[in-house]
């Protein structure tokens, strides 16, 4: 069950994260990826500023604040190639 949710909060954030960064999503594939990869990184930030957050909620914030700096940060490459 945790793989499951694990996709369904990634889903969600990349969801959200696509909807914040450039007003639509990337599909269910490419919202789960770009979610998963944002949970990864969201966790890696949220560590280094000495923050938790816990729980369902707490996960989906996390993945989605890591997915809007991974769509930030892509973003800015892309305008410098």
């Amino acid at each position: 069950m945790g793989l499951i949710l694990w996709l369904i909060i990634g889903g969600l954030a990349g969801w959200i994260a696509g909807n914040i960064m450039r007003g639509g999503g990337f599909g269910i594939l490419g919202n789960i990826g770009v979610g998963i990869v944002g949970a990864v990184l969201g966790g890696a930030l949220f560590s280094l500023l000495g923050l938790e957050a816990g729980g369902m909620i707490g996960s989906l914030v996390t993945a989605t604040v890591g997915a809007v700096v991974l769509l930030w940060i892509i973003s800015k490459v892309k305008s410098k190639g």
